[in-house]
């Protein structure tokens, strides 16, 4: 019979990781699906009983995500303008049902290039924190996230929250993403925004694709290019010489790598078109 551990508590649930190699469990969206057994292989550590790992709150440096946040729980809670773009990517996870179980840090630890949270995330300059009975320490999303299906988990630890800067919850943001179909799809590419301005004048801005490199990517170039710029204009400042160097994409059966970067850089002209009528009718 396979072990199954339940803790309400963190320090229980880290005692048990330190004593052998375990299964996670949370929402358990991609973990079924990954196997092909009839129940999950090897111990398994179940963490949804664990209060603290749950929830949003606003704390002195900024925000805290707690790993077991859902999808739900993200739309269901009142947040500044700046987390619209992760908003938008909750109503994009699956079903509703999947948004009810998923988990923000189960998104993250599966680490699918497609994986909608990530670009999001990226554009709120994103820390995650990570651990074990031996302490804690913190990484950025980019270095969290090496690869497609890459993280940099070592063993005993677990992602107990996600956290960003006060500095980078400002501005509007938005999400756009394509794909063969509206909902329950993995995307072609997708881009999140997020732009802060003075008047109609942008001051800094934070772009990301995903689904176009194996991790999602910040368009640094673009976004330097950006700051100055009149918000109203700026998606005519966006080029494909802009975009296509941050990008890796590749050919599959949904789309080649010349479409992907296509896409990518018109989804950015849309979403910095989305964030000027979002400043207009905030001015009128």
């Amino acid at each position: 019979m396979t072990a199954y551990h339940r803790p309400i508590d963190l320090d229980d649930a880290l005692a048990l990781l330190a004593e052998q190699p375990l299964t996670l469990a949370a929402g358990c969206t991609d973990l079924f699906p990954a196997t092909k057994a009839r129940a999950l292989p090897g111990p398994i550590l179940d963490i949804t009983a664990i209060s603290t790992l749950r929830g949003i709150a606003q704390t002195d440096a900024g925000w805290r995500i707690g790993a077991a946040t859902t999808w739900t729980d993200i739309l269901r809670t009142d947040l500044p303008a700046a987390f619209d773009g992760l908003k938008l990517a909750a109503r994009e996870v699956g079903s509703v049902q999947i948004q009810n179980a998923g988990t923000i840090a189960g998104n993250l630890c599966t680490a699918s290039p497609a994986g909608d949270g990530i670009p999001c995330l990226m554009t709120l300059d994103a820390m995650v924190e990570l651990q074990s009975n031996k302490g804690t320490r913190t990484l950025a999303l980019q270095d969290f996230i090496t690869g497609a299906r890459r993280i940099t988990l070592q063993p005993g630890e677990l992602i107990t929250s996600i956290h960003i800067p006060e500095t980078s919850a400002k501005g509007d943001a938005t999400f756009l993403k394509l794909g063969a179909r509206k909902y329950l799809i993995i995307s072609i590419a997708m881009v999140a925004a997020r732009i802060e301005t003075d008047g109609d004048t942008i001051q800094s801005a934070a772009i990301s694709v995903g689904a176009c490199s194996a991790v999602a990517a910040r368009l640094t170039a673009l976004e330097q290019h950006l700051q100055g710029q009149r918000l109203a204009t700026a998606a005519h400042i966006v080029t494909h010489d802009l975009i296509a160097p941050h990008l890796s994409p590749i050919d599959d059966i949904r789309a080649d790598a010349a479409y992907r970067i296509t896409a990518a850089t018109e989804l950015t002209r849309r979403a910095l078109r989305t964030l000027a009528e979002t400043g207009e009718r905030r001015a009128a």
